[in-house]
């Protein structure tokens, strides 16, 4: 592997692309760390540092995805979450509105125009998360329990809102930007690097607290645990990710003119983990809601109470239960809506392929969707058990949770991207008659 690296780099066209990639990464960082217009920075720099020896995990999960720049404030502070989410709503529109039925079919064009529509829903939704984010910090409660949480905001004028939320908009737009010059320019698959480096990013902080918060020789003890559970779960998620049931297809031979067509046989690919981290971020939203509501309102009645003794806190039972049904539940729903085995039994039926021993048409559309389903079942148990891990493997470390950098969605984001960006480099390397990284 290390030797495809100097290889790689060795060649002008790959070297200059994974040096532009690097730039703009350092760049994306760079961002991170501004602060917004507006903002008081020792004063957020002082809630920071209370949150998070406090655990105050409600903003977790977009905070993870911008790197820790959410809870910071900068001009990044959204970071890819909008672009994620509108993504992901225009996947499900697709299955929902023909017109966007119609594109998808159309090919490359059709594709460009969702690519369209989907920058345009992420400024919509950056403009609405920065509304909230500073609406959130303003009030205070972006940082509850915090000594100075009022202060964050100093000026609560209306021109000083509208600047932060142009500011961070804009810094969306940005973030976009580089995502795509990444995948035109550099080595591809630029918003899943993003999001990779922003994950990442928080990695060596987070493995610091938990040996600094040790108590067995002097951390290090701890730090260990953590690492070998780190190592553990990688092997585990490469495995399943790689993990794949292949249906044979083979294809019949067709005489056009004097020509011969087709006799070839191949495979229809269907991954044990079909629908890949969707379900988690799926789960981790939704649960997030009633701890959100619950926050905001100024009620004392008893559904608050029971949402914060029930909901707030990840390691309770009923937080535990729902967390795995959810991402049961949303597995089976995506892999549902994301692929069709009617319309790729179609397909098959159109070009005269075949499955040995099932006939073409509905038996084949009714056979891949009973393997569909079999093998589903383990993969989402499979996603609900690695989500699970952080609060199950940390249940004897003191509530160290927060800083827990193994989460399920984070492991899951940076193995999977990172064995992506591995097959993209190693492609680049094979039409260059190199060996590549997978020997």
């Amino acid at each position: 592997m290390l030797t495809a690296f100097a290889r790689a780099f060795k060649t002008p066209d790959l070297r200059k692309k994974l040096l532009f990639t690097l730039a703009i990464i350092v760049l994306y960082r760079l961002g991170a760390h501004i602060p917004v217009p507006g903002v008081a920075y020792e004063a957020v720099q002082q809630c920071v540092k209370q949150a998070s020896e406090g655990n105050n995990s409600l903003f977790g999960l977009v905070n993870m995805f911008s790197g820790g720049a959410l809870l910071q404030i900068t001009i990044f502070a959204l970071g890819i979450m909008p672009y994620i989410t509108a993504s992901i709503i225009l996947q499900l529109l697709t299955v929902v509105i023909p017109r966007l039925e119609a594109l998808k079919k159309e090919g490359q064009s059709g594709t460009a125009k969702i690519t369209q529509y989907t920058r345009y829903l992420t400024v919509a939704l950056a403009v609405l998360q920065g509304t909230g984010l500073v609406a959130t910090a303003k009030s205070g409660a972006l940082f509850s329990g915090c000594s100075v949480a009022d202060q964050v905001v100093p000026d609560p004028s209306i021109f000083t809102i509208a600047t932060m939320v142009i500011t961070m908009t804009a810094g969306t737009c940005v973030v976009m930007w580089l995502g795509e010059l990444i995948t035109d320019r550099g080595i591809g698959n630029g918003m899943s690097i993003l999001m990779f480096i922003s994950i990442a990013a928080g990695f060596p902080g987070a493995l610091w607290a938990i040996k600094e918060s040790g108590k067995l020789a002097k951390g290090w003890i701890e730090f260990g645990t953590v690492i070998l559970i780190g190592f553990v779960m990688v092997a585990l998620v490469v495995f399943v990710e790689q993990a794949q049931r292949r249906i044979p297809v083979q294809y019949a031979k067709r005489m056009i003119g004097r020509r011969s067509y087709g006799g070839t046989s191949t495979y229809i690919p269907l991954k044990v983990n079909q629908a890949g981290v969707i379900p988690v971020i799926f789960a981790s939203s939704l649960l997030y809601i009633p701890a959100l509501i619950a926050q905001f309102s100024s009620s004392t009645a008893g559904w608050k109470t029971w949402i914060e003794a029930h909901f707030v806190k990840g390691d309770h039972p009923y937080y535990i239960a729902t967390y795995f049904l959810l991402i049961v539940f949303f597995a089976f729903f995506y892999v549902a809506i994301s692929f069709n085995p009617e319309e790729v039994a179609d397909n098959m039926k159109k070009y005269g392929g075949f499955i040995p021993g099932i006939r073409a048409g509905r038996p084949t559309a009714e056979y891949l969707s009973y393997v569909l389903n079999r093998i589903t079942w383990p993969g989402s148990l499979y996603l609900g058990l690695i989500a699970l891990v952080p609060t199950m493997a940390l249940a004897g470390f003191g509530g160290a949770n927060a800083n827990f950098p193994f989460g399920g969605t984070s492991i899951l984001i940076i193995v999977g991207v990172g064995l992506e960006t591995v097959k993209q480099i190693e492609s680049q390397l094979q039409q260059r008659n190199y060996e590549g990284f997978l020997r």
